[in-house]
């Protein structure tokens, strides 16, 4: 089927609606103001409204907004210093604190804020809007448009009204091509396009594989006498075993609220394993628990995590373009924060692009980016962590261990860089040899089931449009995952959305309820034969996350 379609024209369109994509678009029009030059900024983003998709924990070093925005602190919404922190190694029924001193410095939390980060984007819009950012939410980028010479040159938003066999129904209104000088792909982890532009362009050749987890969140309110605004708690240890990376927080919001999560590293090999019953799990744990009880699940989430660090980062830029934040993965996992990383790496980008638009250049490549960003204070610091996660990859014990000697003998200089040898989907055993996991039926207080999980995610999906789960072949989720990893799409996804069903004859076949899809990406980066490739679905469905 051929579509025609209108286009429109901007200096720089960027694609996602995140705290790198809205940084990037803040700072392009500020170098503007300072120049006394109009430039034509266009951000577009898949959910119904900015930071509808927006999940993270968030503690958030706040360095890169004071530089972006120095007052946001006195405007912005629900902002709570840390007032204090704490580090523990779960067991079963016990806990280890790890004395502050003992912690080596990049896991402290300092004069560092906890907030929601979906709130925050919303808060950030406000003032890209205000800077004459023209801003599209329910717009997804669908595709990639290249220009003659073969550079990037915008992208096609999604179409909107086709049926489940792809054809236009009565409501069908058509994407839009936008074209640009250069485009930003800020889509977060695992982004769409951003995955299609590093093949297309070969920028992971030199970089190791992409290394993952899975954060899955809830939002409670407490009691006030339970509340301590500002604390910071982080744990290690229950419920994964020694060899499975992972860990559990618990952060004291604004008003009586806290953010209560799990990320499981991506890289288990177990494929009776849930990260999401592992969360489950988690709240039961008496120095969990009690924070819990007694209090009101509000929120449901869950997003993956862009988490190999320096060593995993691809090539940033491309003719046409770059990738920022989490699209190209600028997280650091020892800290576990990205927020700051993503801000300072939107910054870098559109100081190379704005500077590229004055010299009247366009679809080039933006080599002041990546060169900037090894000049910075972000590059030192994921240089210093880039070690922790190979460590933990060797189990907790040892990899804890050697991590905190590295850093505590070499400052996180050592004179050797440990690499990422195997992606995370080539990691599965046999089902053959592990043993199923009896976990315990959720008990409707502290611990919950997938579906009413993902109804507090506020998730629509109108049932009548391709589905945007992809098969490359539909024969192997029967042939190769059901046969030789007893199907683990049905443990990884945190909401349900693959079933395997049997007909009248006992046949097997996979189901894909993509209606409960919270978008986290964990099927596209964990299918042991890559063949689930997630999509877009129409423009600004999906979870719609308020306190994220």
């Amino acid at each position: 089927m051929t579509t025609e379609r209108e286009s429109m024209d901007y200096d720089v369109v960027i694609v996602g609606g995140g705290p790198a994509g809205l940084s990037a678009a803040i700072r392009l029009k500020q170098l503007a103001g300072l120049a006394g030059k109009e430039i034509s900024v266009c951000l577009i983003e898949k959910s119904a409204e900015i930071g509808g998709h927006i999940l993270s924990g968030t503690v958030m070093d706040p360095r890169a907004l004071d530089a972006l925005l120095p007052d946001w602190r006195q405007a912005a919404p629900g902002i709570v210093p840390v007032s204090n922190e704490r580090f523990l190694i779960l067991g079963e029924r016990q806990s280890f604190e790890i004395p502050h001193a003992l912690l080596p410095g990049c896991f402290h939390n300092e004069g560092n804020v906890v907030l929601s980060l979906a709130n925050l984007c919303r808060w950030l819009e406000s003032q890209a809007e205000a800077l004459g950012v023209e801003i599209y939410p329910g717009f997804a980028g669908a595709d990639v448009l290249y220009d003659e010479d073969g550079a990037v040159k915008g992208v096609v938003t999604g179409d909107m009204g086709l049926d489940k066999a792809g054809q236009p129904g009565p409501a069908f209104q058509a994407g839009m091509e936008l074209h640009a000088r250069y485009t930003l792909f800020a889509e977060g982890s695992r982004g769409h396009l951003g995955k299609q532009i590093e093949e297309r362009f070969g920028l992971r050749e030199n970089a190791d594989p992409q290394v993952y987890g899975l954060g899955i969140k809830e939002i409670w309110e407490i009691s006030p006498e339970k509340h301590q605004p500002g604390l910071v708690l982080h744990t290690a240890g229950w419920p994964l075993d020694n060899a499975t990376y992972g860990g559990g927080f618990l952060y004291h919001m604004a008003d009586n609220q806290i953010a209560v999560g799990f990320v499981t590293g991506l890289g288990y090999s177990d494929p009776y394993l849930s990260p999401f019953e592992e969360f489950q799990r988690f709240k039961t744990h008496p120095a969990i628990r009690g924070f819990l009880e007694g209090g009101l699940r509000i929120a449901y989430g869950a997003r993956s995590i862009t988490a190999g660090g320096l060593q995993s980062l691809p090539r940033l830029t491309f003719p046409g373009g770059t990738l920022v934040g989490d699209d190209a993965g600028f997280l650091n996992a020892a800290r576990t924060k990205g927020s700051h990383g993503a801000i300072e790496s939107g910054k870098l980008a559109a100081d190379a692009c704005f500077a590229a638009l004055e010299a009247g250049r366009q679809r080039d490549e933006l080599a002041a980016y990546p060169a900037a960003f090894r000049q910075s204070a972000l590059y030192d610091e994921l240089y210093r962590a880039r070690n922790f996660k190979p460590w933990l990859s060797r189990g907790l014990r040892l990899g804890g261990l050697m991590f905190g000697i590295e850093q505590w003998l070499f400052n996180g200089k050592a004179p050797w860089t440990l690499r990422h040898a195997v992606p995370d989907h080539l990691k599965l055993k046999p089902a053959a040899a592990c043993q199923p996991i009896d976990y315990p039926k959720p008990d409707g207080a502290i611990t919950f089931d997938r579906l009413s999980s993902v109804y507090l995610s506020n998730t629509h999906h109108e049932e009548n449009q391709p589905c945007h789960l992809k098969l490359k072949d539909a024969s192997v989720p029967i042939t190769v995952n059901l046969a030789r990893y007893d199907a683990p799409e049905q443990r990884y996804c945190p909401a349900g959305v693959y079933e395997i069903v049997r007909d009248e004859n006992d046949e097997p076949r996979l189901q894909i309820n993509a209606a409960n899809c919270v978008h986290c990406k964990t099927c596209d980066i964990k299918d042991p034969t890559q063949n689930i490739v997630w999509v877009p679905p129409q423009g600004g469905e999906g979870p719609n996350y308020a306190t994220m």
